[in-house]
C-alpha cells in the first residue's frame, strides 16, 4: 500500500489540515480561562516557551519519522526497528490511543452539534437552561446527532488525503479563522470588555506556581496534537522537498495563534456578562463552560442585539467550535484508518466501514456513561470514586497515554533510530544550513530534558488520576 500512498497536495494543505488537527475545543475555550485563571500573560509566556523548548523537538521527530518510512505509527516503529517486538507495541499504542480518543471525541462533538442546531432554530432559552444540557445527553435524540456527525466526518475520510482531508481543511480551516476574527471583534464591543482583555493580557506573576507551570507545559503538549500520531501520519503523506522544521513552527504558530485570540472572544465575553466574575471560580471544564456558561452569556445579549441577533452570534459561536472539533476528530481517525490500510492491505473504503462501526458503538456506550445506563454509568472504581466508561476512555488514552506516547517517541529516535538519521531526514527539505541551531538543540533535547519531563508528567498521572496522590506537589 505504501507504494502508491497519497500525499497532501501543497505546503498549504499540509499545514492547514496539520493545524485543523491541533486546533480543537481544547484552544477556542480551555486555554483563554487557563491562561486567566493561571496569571494571564505570565501564563502565555511560559506556555509559549514550551511550545518552543519541548514541543517544537517532539513535532518535527513525529514529522520526520512519518515522512521517512512512508507509513503510520505501527508501521513507523516496525520497520525502523526491523520488527523488534518492544518497539512494535509502542506503535501499536501510537495506533490504539487516537482510536479511542476518537470515541470520546465523537460524543463531544455530537453534542456540539446538537447545540449548534438548537442555536440555529432558535431554542437560545432552552439552550440557556441548566439542565437542558444534562436532558440532551441521556436523551434519545442524541443519537441522531451522531447520524449526522458519523456521515460528515466519513464523507471526508472516504474522499482521501487530497480530496478529503486536505480539501476540508482548505474550507474548514480558514471559515473557522474568519468566524473566529467575527466573534472577537464583536464581543470587544461590548460593556466592560476590556476588562476582560486586561485580566487575560496583562501578566501576575504572583499567580505563577509549580503547578501552572506544569499545566502550562500539559496544555501545550496536548493542544499541538503530541503522542496522537497524527503528525507521524500526516507526515508520511508530505512530500520530500517540504521543510519539516518550518512547517513544524507554522502549524505551532498556528495553534498557539488561534488559542490566544480565543481569548479576546472568551474572556472578554465572560466580563461583560457578569463585570464582578472572579476568573478563579471558573470551571476549568471546557465542556462546563461551553454548554452551560456560553449559552448564558449569549442569552444575556439579547437584551442589546434582541433575541434574533443573541441566537445568530450563538449560531456563529457553536459553528466555529464544531468546525474545529471535526477537524481534530477527521485527523484522529485517520491514524487508526492509516493503519489499518497498511496492515491488513486494504482499501480506503472497506477500512473505514470497519473502524466507523467500531467507534460507533463505543461511542455509543460513551454516550450512555452519563445516566441511561447504569453499568457504563459506573464502570469501574478508582482513586475513590466510581468511573463510567467515558472517563476511563478519557482518563487512560488522553490524560495518560499521550505523554506517555511521547516519551517513546523521544527514546525510539534517540536510541533506536539514531541522531544522525533523523538529522538527515530533517534535513532533506531544507536549504543547507538552515535550522542548525535548532537541528541541534533537538539532538540533545530529545534525549535528556524532554524525555525526563514526560516521565514526570506521566508517573504524576497514574498517581493522581488512579490513586489520588499528587507526587509533585
Amino acid at each position: 500500500m505504501s507504494a502508491d500512498r497519497e500525499h497532501f497536495s501543497s505546503k498549504l494543505g499540509f499545514i492547514l489540515a496539520a493545524a485543523g488537527s491541533a486546533v480543537g475545543i481544547g484552544n477556542l475555550v480551555g486555554f483563554p480561562v487557563a491562561a486567566a485563571k493561571n496569571g494571564g500573560g505570565a501564563f502565555l509566556f511560559i506556555y509559549a516557551i514550551f511550545v518552543i523548548v519541548i514541543c517544537l523537538p517532539v513535532m518535527m521527530a513525529e514529522m520526520a519519522l512519518g515522512r521517512s518510512t512512508n507509513k503510520d505509527p505501527l508501521g513507523a516503529y516496525t520497520e525502523i526497528s526491523e520488527g523488534d517486538k518492544k518497539w512494535k507495541v509502542a506503535g501499536l499504542i501510537g495506533v490504539i490511543t487516537p482510536f479511542m480518543i476518537g470515541v470520546f471525541y465523537l460524543v463531544i462533538t455530537v453534542w456540539i452539534f446538537g447545540y449548534l442546531a438548537g442555536a440555529i432554530t432558535g431554542d437560545l432559552d432552552l439552550l440557556a437552561n441548566p439542565n437542558t444540557f444534562g436532558e440532551f445527553i441521556t436523551g434519545k435524540s442524541l443519537f441522531g446527532y451522531m447520524v449526522g456527525v458519523v456521515a460528515l466526518t466519513g464523507f471526508i475520510l472516504m474522499s482521501g488525503v487530497k480530496q478529503g482531508i486536505e480539501r476540508a481543511a482548505k474550507i474548514l480551516m480558514p471559515t473557522l479563522f474568519m468566524l473566529l476574527v467575527m466573534l472577537v471583534i464583536y464581543v470587544l464591543t461590548l460593556d466592560n470588555a476590556m476588562a476582560g482583555v486586561k485580566f487575560y493580557i496583562l501578566p501576575d506573576f504572583s499567580k505563577i506556581t509549580a503547578s501552572v507551570v506544569s499545566g502550562a507545559l500539559s496544555q501545550a503538549f496536548f493542544s499541538l496534537s503530541l503522542g496522537m500520531g497524527i503528525l507521524i501520519t500526516y507526515g508520511s503523506y508530505m512530500n520530500r522537498n517540504q521543510d519539516i522544521a518550518d512547517s513544524s513552527k507554522l502549524v505551532a504558530l498556528t495553534d498557539t495563534g488561534v488559542a490566544f485570540v480565543a481569548g479576546l472572544m472568551i474572556m472578554p465575553a465572560i466580563f461583560s456578562f457578569d463585570p464582578q466574575i472572579d476568573p478563579s471560580s471558573l470551571s476549568e471544564s471546557s465542556i462546563s463552560l461551553i454548554f452551560v456558561l456560553i449559552p448564558k452569556i449569549f442569552l444575556s445579549l439579547q437584551t442589546d442585539i434582541g433575541y434574533f441577533g443573541a441566537s445568530a452570534i450563538a449560531s456563529v459561536f457553536f459553528l466555529l467550535v464544531f468546525f474545529a472539533a471535526i477537524t481534530s476528530l477527521v485527523s484522529i481517525i485517520e491514524v487508526p484508518n492509516a493503519a489499518l490500510m497498511e496492515q491488513q492491505c486494504i482499501s480506503r473504503k472497506k477500512s473505514l466501514v470497519i473502524l466507523g462501526l467500531m467507534v460507533v458503538v463505543l461511542s455509543v456506550f460513551a454516550s450512555m456513561s452519563f445516566g441511561m445506563s447504569e453499568f457504563f454509568t459506573k464502570f469501574v472504581w478508582y482513586a475513590g470514586a466510581d468511573k463510567s466508561l467515558f472517563d476511563v476512555i478519557y482518563d487512560v488514552f488522553y490524560d495518560t497515554i499521550l505523554p506517555l506516547n511521547g516519551l517513546l517517541i523521544c527514546l525510539f529516535v534517540s536510541m533506536r533510530w539514531k541522531k544522525h538519521n533523523f538529522n538527515n531526514a530533517l534535513k532533506e527539505g531544507a536549504a543547507a544550513g538552515k535550522h542548525s541551531f535548532l537541528f541541534k538543540y533537538s539532538d540533545v533535547a530529545l534525549s535528556t530534558v524532554i524525555p525526563l519531563i514526560l516521565f514526570v508528567i506521566f508517573a504524576n498521572t497514574v498517581a493522581l488520576k488512579f490513586f489520588g496522590v499528587n507526587l509533585l506537589f
